[in-house]
């Protein structure tokens, strides 16, 4: 009897262990938190979240505009903060992430479809992230965006 109550108390407390693990969230590739922070970033942005922002945005931020003008992190929230746009859908895809220790670089396309100035308006745009690594956490340091011409 107590060898037949002890097996079992022992696979009883495998059970329970086996259970809790797969319980526990997968762990994520840098490539999926990456994306995931892209994708926080794009979001915010239209909700004007501009707390969320400023903790993705790293303090020597810079970014490169369509229209070839530069920004620092100040200016990426003020335009976070001003945004007035009526967007229907944002949706970011063609992600390619590649990590070099402590550095990674996220490219992927943005369309963006909307109302400006009472017209419907429909924008892609490519972009090129930096990112680093700092006390365990990816902080953007140079984001780059490029027009796509309509064919």
């Amino acid at each position: 009897m107590g060898l037949r109550h002890s097996l079992c108390c022992v696979l009883a407390s495998a059970w329970t262990v086996a259970t809790f693990a797969s319980q526990e969230p997968p762990v994520k590739s840098d490539q999926q938190v990456l994306i995931a922070l892209e994708q926080r970033w794009n979001e915010a942005f239209y909700r004007k979240d501009v707390a969320s922002i400023k903790d993705i945005l790293a303090d020597e931020f810079i970014a490169t505009y369509d229209d070839g003008a530069r920004g620092d992190k100040a200016k990426e929230l003020a335009l976070a903060a001003e945004f007035n746009q009526q967007v229907e859908s944002a949706v970011q895809d063609d992600f390619t992430v590649r990590v070099y220790r402590d550095t990674a670089v996220v490219w992927f396309t943005l369309r963006v479809v909307g109302v400006k100035q009472g017209q419907r308006a429909e924008l892609t745009l490519r972009y090129t992230d930096v990112w680093v690594i700092r006390d365990g956490r990816w902080q953007c340091v140079s984001t780059q965006s490029t027009r796509v011409n309509p064919r």
